[in-house]
């Protein structure tokens, strides 16, 4: 148990190429020591774990080496390559910034540039985490980094190279690493498990490739854990246990369930993934995941894209078959309206249930919604007894009825022959109240015709033309205080970080009913009023759509000087008291009470 050694340590690669999963990077490297063309400074950037330190050892291991072999590989047998893996040579020095990110470190490292080797040609430099040195550290380490002594190699490794000065960027080679790819992880990962005589499954393998986010270091710490747990037997089920992972068979059974407009289910199932301990949030998330990757997989020419092994993304192209792809434009914008809007909702799980039965409902339309603006129309999911649903068959007899009374009424019947003449005609009027409802002044020279059309037919088909015009033009949904509230400060976060001051202000202010769907802001200063009314269009437009309200109304008003608070001093505020509490003064004055 002493001698333990962890995966990430045990199996780090000691040659360029054991390396995983960074072949044009290590081609580049091992050509360029071959051909003795070194920068005297180098910057491996990149996400953690996947390569830049064990590179940065690896490279200064070769450049050292006595006897390199043909395909420029380290012998691993003379005195410097021995000294190396028993990690005693002087020739290398690693400096980790993020605790030594001081000038004082930085002028002691310098001083160490001045020795030169004892063995081997070069010194060289690993600077980990370069980014969080400091600015006097970066300027006190420019003019050695830019003309270091000819026997002296620099290389500096980060995981934010957008935090380096252009300065220190423009001295060195940049060298980017990838993300390791799953199919990469996996192999190295069954490679190690048949060394430590692990009995595994390709599946469980595979969770743990997703999990590790592209890291082979994350890939291996989780190997280890998984393996621990399993003792010696890795199965995808005690995988999923041990990290709590999601199934992915949950997305898929959903998405089926969603297709057959099965609702309870699509409830039972979620109140299942609630109870195994699974944040709703990071369910919407891997749902959202989930339809993306179904999205990708319509195409032969974008599966690629898909992170999953092969059977996955089997199971993905046949269930993509099934879906539309209005469909899932569609359940990934109420997926990511959901997100948007899980952090600022009072009851979450509720505001998943909805989005749940939103998309359950959009398998059953025939909608044109290409997903940029779906409907958010939650229909009913029980009926009363006895009932029909009108609105569909009043909709569809009165579109009937107008086409067949168009087809059955002449030309000359259906044209209004001048301005004048349609002022004073019926049909007008007809015209006149389908503006009204929502219709503009274009649209209303467009439908004269089917105007005149229904002003012949029956009244109880006119007034269901009316009707289903009325409904479908204006958005009328009541909304309460706090909604309001709560969508007045999504736009507030939502505005351009240009802006930053008014989105703070905004953030401030709440709107106060004066009326009807009619609501007033209240600033104090003409400043803040006048960048107000520059961006009240906008947030009024916002937040129609946000409540499905199109009578919503708001202006803006310079508070008077009547209802401006007073800041009261501690003497005031005391005589106030005893005014408005007679029990107070009297308490003050057979006690004699001051203020101190």
């Amino acid at each position: 148990m002493d001698n333990y050694i962890v995966s990430a340590r045990k199996y780090r690669p000691m040659t360029f190429n054991s390396v995983v999963g960074q072949g044009a990077l290590t081609a580049t490297l091992k050509n360029s020591i071959i051909n003795g063309h070194l920068a005297h400074a180098y910057l491996f950037c990149g996400p953690r774990g996947v390569g830049k330190t064990t590179c940065a050892r690896i490279f200064a291991k070769t450049i050292n080496c006595m006897d390199l072999d043909a395909n420029g590989e380290p012998c691993g047998k003379c005195e410097s390559c021995k000294a190396f893996d028993e990690q005693r040579s002087l020739n290398i020095h690693e400096l980790d910034a993020a605790s030594n990110n001081g000038i004082e470190d930085i002028r002691a490292l310098i001083e160490q540039t001045r020795i030169p080797p004892q063995v081997g040609k070069y010194k060289v430099f690993i600077i980990d985490e370069v980014h969080m040195l400091s600015l006097a550290a970066f300027n006190a380490f420019l003019k050695t980094l830019e003309e270091p002594p000819h026997y002296v190699i620099f290389i500096l490794a980060t995981t934010e190279k957008h935090k380096l000065l252009p300065t220190i960027l423009s001295r060195c080679q940049i060298y980017d690493f990838n993300r390791m790819s799953v199919n990469d992880i996996v192999a190295h990962l069954a490679n190690v498990a048949k060394q430590e005589n692990i009995q595994v499954e390709t599946s469980a393998l595979n969770v743990i490739a997703e999990k590790a986010d592209g890291g082979m270091r994350d890939a291996l710490s989780i190997f280890d854990q998984v393996a621990a747990f399993c003792n010696g037997n890795i199965t995808y089920e005690q995988t999923l246990k041990n990290l709590n992972v999601l199934d992915s068979r949950y997305y898929f059974q959903l998405v089926d369930h969603f297709l057959e407009g099965k609702i309870p289910e699509v409830m039972v199932i979620l109140n299942d993934i609630i109870n195994k301990g699974f944040d709703p949030n990071h369910f919407i998330l891997g749902l959202n995941s989930h339809f993306r990757n179904l999205l990708m997989s319509r195409d032969p020419q974008t599966l690629p894209l898909i992170e999953a092994s092969d059977d996955i993304r089997a199971k993905y192209g046949e269930q993509a078959k099934k879906c539309k792809p209005n469909f899932i434009y569609a359940a990934i914008r109420k997926c990511t309206d959901c997100d948007l809007n899980y952090k600022v909702s009072q009851n979450r799980r509720l505001l998943v249930e909805i989005t749940l039965i939103e998309i359950a409902q959009l398998a059953t339309e025939d909608t044109p919604d290409s997903g940029r603006s779906p409907r958010r129309i939650l229909k009913p999911l029980f009926k009363k007894r006895g009932t029909v649903d009108s609105s569909s068959s009043k909709v569809g007899h009165a579109i009937k009825t107008d086409k067949t009374i168009q087809s059955a009424t002449s030309p000359k019947a259906a044209v209004v022959p001048n301005a004048t003449t349609a002022r004073q005609t019926p049909v007008q009027s007809a015209t006149r109240h389908i503006g009204v409802t929502g219709f503009s002044i274009n649209q209303m020279e467009n439908k004269l015709s089917a105007a005149a059309a229904v002003q012949n037919a029956p009244s109880s088909v006119a007034a269901s033309v009316s009707e289903t015009k009325t409904t479908n033009s204006v958005n009328n949904q009541p909304f309460t205080i706090d909604e309001l509230a709560v969508a007045w400060r999504m736009y507030s976060r939502s505005i351009d970080t240009s802006n930053k001051a008014l989105a703070v202000q905004l953030d401030k202010l709440r709107p106060t009913e004066i009326g009807d769907y009619m609501y007033e802001v209240v600033v104090d200063n003409p400043i803040l009023m006048s960048q107000m009314k520059s961006v009240m269009y906008d947030a009024i437009t916002y937040l129609r759509k946000q409540l499905k309200n199109d009578l919503l109304n708001i202006k803006v008003r310079m508070r008077e000087v009547k209802e401006r608070q007073v800041i009261l001093t501690r003497t005031e505020q005391l005589a106030k008291m005893k005014e408005n509490n007679p029990a107070l003064k009297k308490l003050v004055e057979e006690l004699n009470l001051e203020l101190i």
